[in-house]
């Protein structure tokens, strides 16, 4: 199901309105500590051959108007991101981390534009789809594609509603919901979560950890149509950082296409020296 999710902040909804992206509100300080390793694919394309511009994945590359990524460091030893027994669920908006590297997300699911799951099959580039059952529940097969390609799955609630407003058990009710339709779907319950809107409060933190939740996972950039949205005053990526978009189409994105759209965030974060680590591996 298609839809326009609601406003960010007073101060950036005239501009989101004019990009038609969702609105998303800015991040609480992020919590992070060490745990055990895991790791896995997808990397990005040129390290598979283990040589950056070798000519398959360059070719790869050019389709999309782009040139490929350095391969990402290998994933740390220790996560720099963990939930400690008995603690709160930490909530993360960047990953503590020196090397420049980002995280990609793509929020929602409303937009099944066959083009790019192509486009991420040939790219290997990472991300985590952060998914709605009320998006994506007309075409849940789009999605088994990306998760076959190794791409994350992770929890976006089952109704897109601001958890805010919501008793801690109906808060509880659109995770934990969302936690067994992507599991029954897809073959694992999701370990990340990220509330709408970026919307969340204590009883949030609750529910998420009853659900089986690691993290809650916010943001420090959002993609819109041709630029990226900053939530600091350089405006600039910062190693670690986790960066948001959507599942958007032709209606939303003034006439673009979601492979155009994300060719664009991708040619972004190489313009700053960047390339992208897949976040699993390090929360």
């Amino acid at each position: 199901m298609k839809k326009t999710i609601a406003l960010r902040t007073a101060l950036t909804a005239a501009a989101l309105l004019v990009t038609g992206c969702t609105a998303e509100r800015p991040p609480a300080a992020p919590v992070s500590a060490p745990a055990p390793p895991t790791s896995s694919a997808p990397r990005p394309a040129a390290e598979e051959s283990g040589t950056p511009g070798a000519p398959a994945e360059a070719a790869a590359y050019r389709k999309w108007g782009l040139k490929p990524f350095a391969a990402p460091p290998a994933p740390p030893a220790v996560k720099p991101v963990v939930r400690k027994p008995g603690e709160p669920v930490p909530v993360v908006s960047d990953i503590p981390t020196e090397e420049k590297i980002v995280f990609v997300t793509i929020d929602d699911g409303a937009e099944k534009d066959p083009g790019f799951v192509t486009m991420m099959r040939e790219l290997k580039v990472p991300f985590t789809m952060f998914l709605t059952d009320s998006a994506i529940r007309t075409d849940y097969a789009y999605f088994s594609p990306l998760v076959a390609q190794g791409h994350g799955v992770a929890n976006h609630t089952l109704t897109h509603p601001d958890l805010r407003t919501l008793s801690p058990e109906a808060q509880r009710r659109e995770i934990c919901g969302q936690q067994q339709k992507l599991k029954e779907r897809y073959g694992t319950a999701p370990r990340l979560f990220r509330p709408p809107y970026g919307n969340w409060n204590e009883a949030t933190r609750t529910a998420a950890g009853s659900c089986g939740v690691d993290a809650i996972v916010l943001w420090r950039e959002s993609m819109q149509i041709k630029n990226m949205q900053y939530q600091r005053g350089d405006r600039k990526l910062h190693p670690g950082d986790i960066v948001l978009a959507h599942f958007r189409g032709p209606s939303e994105l003034k006439g673009r296409t979601m492979t155009e759209m994300t060719a664009t965030m991708l040619r972004r974060i190489q313009e700053q020296g960047f390339t992208v680590a897949r976040l699993e591996d390090y929360v």
